[in-house]
């Protein structure tokens, strides 16, 4: 039997295996079908050499496919939405919060990404506030509104922000999730000292600590980075509005310095050959999605202005960075561990810097906004990840002391304007010391770091890398019942190989 007989064979099973699945719903054995026939087409010019660090585990294309046929993250101007209504859609421009409501539902079944879901579906409050008339009527639909997102967006990568200015539908939005205990959406607050009232911030930490949402953005920090026109999509991704990303690949450093003989080869050789290999690819799958499949051509929301393709960027994404400085110490025979000792820090700054300058150094022609660069992401890792950190992390179980562990994490955030983030678990005791929490935040983001996220230890909606799950649907999955969100199984595959649950609780 040919080995190209063997291959379709394989593919047959696996598509098999997706048809008497018995854990998963119709719609993701569809889109899980759909992934299987998209891979049997192969429309990439590869780079030499790239082969061998993908099939290595080097480089990961985070499952795009072979056949690049939408942006993997798109993040429509909404705003214009409820001012202008849809051509292609037939809305009218909305007059009441019903109509409000029901035109951004209709509308999100209209915006693809990698996922097939929304993974931006606004400044909801923003959105909602001025339509709002009844607060007693404004909750109920506003729940509805939420339940609903949950419901028919089966993908926790779906994304909402809120902030940063204190509205009425910002505080009815944040009642009503402690209220529905959903994963989906998940929420930021752009939180901006200077704009975010204490009382509003609080109320966000709140139900932060008891449903997982909302993340704090850096409202400051990203406003300067995107000029002041910016969203935060999917996991934690800062994307420009209007427009969003082509594609994002990943490295694994701890691959890269397994590779190396030391130090210096990583530096020199096996880090600067990856980072183009990578970076090659990424620009073979952004030159056919624009000149071959031409989705900005055809697309209504590119037709009608509801994004640019000149506000598109790549994402660049890293993993490993604490596994890769952990290696290299141990080859060059010297102490130290990632987050642990300052002689760690540094070289993981001194990788850091090489990273920016040689990923900056690459230009894409259609990376208008970004100045023909990719942008770099702190990618939050997959559930099939073994001892591989998310982006600059700390690993699970060596976490320091907070304080220390904020000012850590702040080294690193400033290099990621296309998102990176820690996660800080709290004990239930931390409800009755909001100003506390408050006070970290601040404190944390005016030493620069970019993205605060916590939970309550006892909370069943939990962060896992960048996205939200019920450990209760978790249990359910790892019983073999089928479960309506797919990211279930993701949030599953981590706890068991990541030690999601075993990160350190602050008191």
């Amino acid at each position: 039997m040919k080995s190209s007989d063997i291959n379709l064979l394989e593919k047959q099973n696996e598509m098999l295996d997706i048809v008497k699945s018995t854990s998963l719903t119709h719609e993701q054995k569809m889109m899980s079908l759909a992934k299987q026939a998209e891979n049997l087409i192969y429309t990439l010019e590869i780079p030499e050499g790239f082969n061998e660090l993908f099939d290595e585990g080097t480089i990961c294309d985070l499952g795009e496919g072979d056949a690049p046929y939408a942006p993997r993250y798109i993040v429509p101007d909404y705003e214009k939405l409820m001012k202008e209504g849809c051509e292609f859609l037939r809305l009218d421009p909305p007059t009441d919060l019903n109509q409000a409501i029901n035109t951004l539902l209709i509308f999100y079944k209209h915006v693809p990404s990698v996922t097939h879901f929304p993974v931006y579906i606004g400044n909801i409050d923003y959105l909602l506030d001025p339509f709002i008339e009844d607060e007693k009527e404004a909750k109920k639909a506003i729940k509805n509104f939420l339940n609903h997102i949950d419901r028919t967006i089966s993908d926790s990568f779906c994304h909402a922000n809120i902030g940063p200015k204190d509205t009425l539908a910002g505080r009815i939005i944040l009642e009503v999730e402690r209220e529905l205990q959903n994963s989906t959406p998940n929420i930021t607050l752009k939180y901006n000292e200077d704009i975010t009232s204490d009382d509003f911030a609080k109320e966000s930490i709140k139900t932060a600590l008891n449903c997982a949402k909302p993340s704090f953005a850096n409202d400051k920090m990203y406003k300067k980075e995107f000029d002041g026109d910016y969203a935060i999509a999917s996991c934690y991704n800062g994307l420009k509005i209007a427009g969003g990303a082509y594609t994002l690949s990943r490295l694994i450093l701890k691959k890269v310095a397994e590779n190396s003989n030391s130090k210096e080869d990583f530096m020199q050789n096996e880090l600067p050959k990856s980072i183009e290999l990578m970076a090659s690819y990424m620009d073979n799958r952004i030159k056919f999605l624009v000149e071959e499949s031409k989705f900005f051509e055809h697309d209504f929301l590119s037709k009608e202005s509801f994004i640019n393709r000149d506000n598109f960027t790549g994402m660049f994404g890293m993993v490993g960075m604490a596994e890769c400085v952990n290696i290299l110490l141990e080859k060059e025979g010297k102490d130290g561990r990632f987050g642990e000792s300052e002689q760690a820090d540094n070289l993981a700054i001194e990788i850091m810097e090489l990273i920016d300058k040689l990923v900056k150094r690459h230009k894409n022609p259609y990376c208008v906004f970004s100045k023909g660069n990719f942008l770099l992401h702190g990618q939050v890792g997959l559930d099939s990840d073994s001892n591989v950190s998310p982006a600059t992390r700390i690993p699970i179980g060596e976490e320091p002391e907070l304080s220390n562990h904020l000012l850590q994490a702040s080294k690193f955030h400033k290099y990621f304007p296309s998102g990176t983030g820690d996660i800080f678990p709290f004990d239930s005791t931390a409800n009755r010391n909001l100003d506390s929490i408050l006070d970290i935040i601040k404190g944390s983001f005016n030493e620069g770091l970019r993205y605060f996220s916590t939970y309550s230890s006892d909370s069943d909606v939990i962060r896992i890398t960048g996205y939200l799950v019920k450990k209760s649907d978790m249990e359910k999955l790892d019983k073999g019942e089928a479960i309506q969100h797919d990211t279930v199984a993701l949030g599953l595959g981590s706890v068991k190989n990541n030690k999601i649950l075993e990160r350190k609780v602050r008191k």
